[in-house]
């Protein structure tokens, strides 16, 4: 009886172990596929991600912000959304631009922190319709500072001017999926990093 007791206590452990590995990989993954699933749609642009320029500062990236000037001026729409969570005012100063393909241009976001704390806020974007090849450059100390996430600390009661310097990518013309698009909407949404009744 000794004998089958320490057989099956063996693979009884062996399956422990196999079990907790199978539980340990299963979260590992989970964790990385989401910044490898972003790091993705970034490459190709799938749902609503800007595509990261490989040649911000290259001559053939200098040779991208040339506008076309026998294009069709397209208009860009903003969006600024806060969480409910969130005790900000956040909004885009002009409701569009109207750019060339390859021209670059500057819009602003207005963020107020309306509580009496300091807060942290993290913003997500995306680009309406979601294969638009929308390219963002940093401008200022504010907005688009990392990616993917965006974050941004207001003092109690602060309000700050948040610009965007972006450029459509003039390869937009010659994609098929972007025939009869005029209207692209670049959107932001601010969330609090932490809980607003946390001290910072």
């Amino acid at each position: 009886m000794e004998q089958l007791r320490a057989r099956y206590k063996g693979k009884n452990t062996s399956a422990l172990y196999y079990i907790l590995s199978v539980i340990l990989g299963t979260v590992a993954l989970s964790y990385g596929s989401v910044p490898m699933y972003k790091m993705m749609c970034q490459t190709v642009g799938w749902g609503g991600q800007p595509i990261k320029s490989t040649s911000h500062g290259s001559e053939e990236g200098s040779k991208k912000l040339t506008p076309v000037t026998d294009s069709r001026r397209l208009r860009i729409t903003f969006n600024g959304c806060v969480s409910d969570m969130l005790p900000w005012k956040f909004k885009s100063q002009q409701r569009e631009v109207r750019v060339l393909p390859g021209e670059t241009a500057l819009a602003f976001y207005t963020a107020t922190n309306t509580s009496d704390q300091d807060i942290i806020g993290i913003a997500t974007y995306s680009v309406t319709p979601g294969q638009a090849r929308l390219l963002y450059y940093r401008a200022g100390d504010y907005l688009l500072t990392e990616w993917p996430q965006l974050e941004q600390r207001l003092n109690a009661g602060e309000t700050v001017d948040m610009p965007v310097f972006f450029f459509i990518d003039p390869d937009f013309l010659k994609d098929p999926q972007m025939k009869g698009i005029d209207t692209i909407t670049l959107s932001y949404t601010f969330f609090s990093k932490l809980n607003p009744l946390d001290p910072i």
